[in-house]
């Protein structure tokens, strides 16, 4: 959420923000309900001291009685303006949660992912004759059950079989030990979360636009990533300064609705309901934020770099960078299945700074060196869905006589070095 401070010192700039970012927001709706908020909350303050004015002059005095009717009638006035506060406040509240992060100066101004800007491409993608996308090569071996997973859960589940479920243990803990490395404090976390933290991490737990199953007759919610969990983790805490950056690595399910997301370049596993994912989150100053988004991009990179996956890092548009982000990379890795077998980049991490936006709504702060009261920053990103990675690794990795070759840093981790 953006400071309201800001909002009404620099409305022109959320304006153009808002539009660059594709979010209809009725700034001007806002400023009026903010100023009509501002004046009652002054009306409400001044009642309130009269009010306690009248009960310290009550104590002392002979005569009460006119004292008391006095408070009394007070007492009514402040009732009476508390509601219309509050009912102006859920108008506004709403307001402001609909409006966008601000945008990093440096990135590209879009409306789609269309415009999004590839920053480098690292690694090429190898010749392979009559290369077969990961769901053929999954038939071939034996690997993924997507009809019988369709009969018992649905459409876009699936069940992962023998060398592939030792596979996905095998990224995990992979990316795991190389986190750990690096800093992480790793996290198993609940696959459920309240409403108010999905909100507070910038999710829409309910209503048409949301993309995260709800549970019904209560306030919980599946989670889409453990962006979520982790961001809720220090909810409403005072971190202390010389503990920052505070880094985790989230191991949790994914569950995403994915509604209408049925196009040729969704097969196989690309986009699914249920999926593993290893989530890299930072809690820091707002000093460091910059410096941290580069850090958790090159995590990115170094991981894929170590499992042989060509890739490409991408920019993103303001368009296209959703609620929360104040700028985001996405790394694209090479994938055999896309453009009808003729290859093409697929997205499989992404990195964001969603500075003080997330923060100032899950109400984390910590004291700057001068003691002063200030939110954090929080920066999330992808080391591994694993998903993805299995198609990365299965459609690059696969060789001309239709046998897989594992990764090699993953080769200790699975006990095997090929497929097939």
């Amino acid at each position: 959420m953006i400071d309201p401070k800001f909002i009404r010192e620099h409305a022109d700039e959320i304006k153009k923000n808002c539009a660059a970012r594709n979010a209809k927001v009725d700034i001007s709706g806002l400023l009026k309900l903010d100023k009509a908020y501002l004046a009652l909350l002054q009306e409400a303050e001044a009642l309130r001291a009269e009010r306690n004015q009248t009960a310290n002059a009550m104590q002392a005095a002979k005569d009460k009685k006119a004292l008391v009717e006095k408070g009394k009638k007070l007492k009514e006035s402040l009732a009476e303006k508390e509601k219309e506060l509050a009912e102006i406040e859920v108008k506004r509240h709403a307001l402001l949660m609909q409006i966008p992060n601000l945008t990093h100066p440096d990135a590209p101004v879009g409306k789609s992912d269309e415009d999004n800007k590839v920053v480098r491409q690292v690694g090429e993608p190898r010749k392979i004759k009559n290369p077969l996308d990961h769901v053929a090569l999954a038939a071939k071996h034996d690997l993924i059950d997507f009809e019988r997973a369709a009969k018992v859960t649905g459409a876009k589940f699936y069940y992962l079989k023998g060398k592939l479920v030792i596979l996905e243990q095998a990224l995990i803990r992979f990316s795991l030990e190389h986190l750990m490395r690096e800093g992480f404090t790793p996290l198993s976390t609940p696959d459920l979360a309240k409403d108010e933290i999905l909100v507070g991490t910038g999710f829409q737990p309910r209503g048409p636009e949301a993309q995260i199953y709800s549970i019904e007759q209560s306030d919980l919610s599946l989670i889409g990533t453990a962006e979520i969990t982790l961001g809720g983790y220090h909810q409403g805490e005072m971190l202390k300064l010389e503990d920052l950056p505070i880094k985790y690595a989230g191991v949790s399910h994914c569950f995403r609705t994915e509604a209408g997301a049925y196009g040729r370049e969704s097969y196989g596993l690309y986009r699914v309901h249920q999926f593993s994912k290893i989530e890299m989150f930072v809690f820091c100053t707002p000093e460091q934020s910059e410096a941290m988004l580069l850090e958790l991009l090159r995590h990115e990179e170094s991981l894929f770099q170590k499992l042989e996956i060509p890739y490409q890092v991408v920019d993103i548009c303001s368009g296209d960078l959703g609620g929360p982000a104040y700028r985001k990379y996405d790394l694209e890795a090479w994938m055999w299945g896309r453009n009808e077998g003729r290859g093409g980049w697929g997205e499989v991490t992404s990195a964001s700074n969603c500075t003080d936006f997330q923060a100032r709504r899950l109400n984390v702060r910590t004291k700057d060196e001068t003691g002063a009261n200030q939110y954090v920053h929080t920066l999330n990103g992808t080391a591994i869905a694993v998903s993805r990675a299995l198609i990365a690794i299965l459609e690059n990795h696969q060789q001309q006589d239709g046998t897989i070759k594992i990764p090699e840093v993953l080769v200790p981790y699975c006990g095997f070095d090929s497929i097939g």
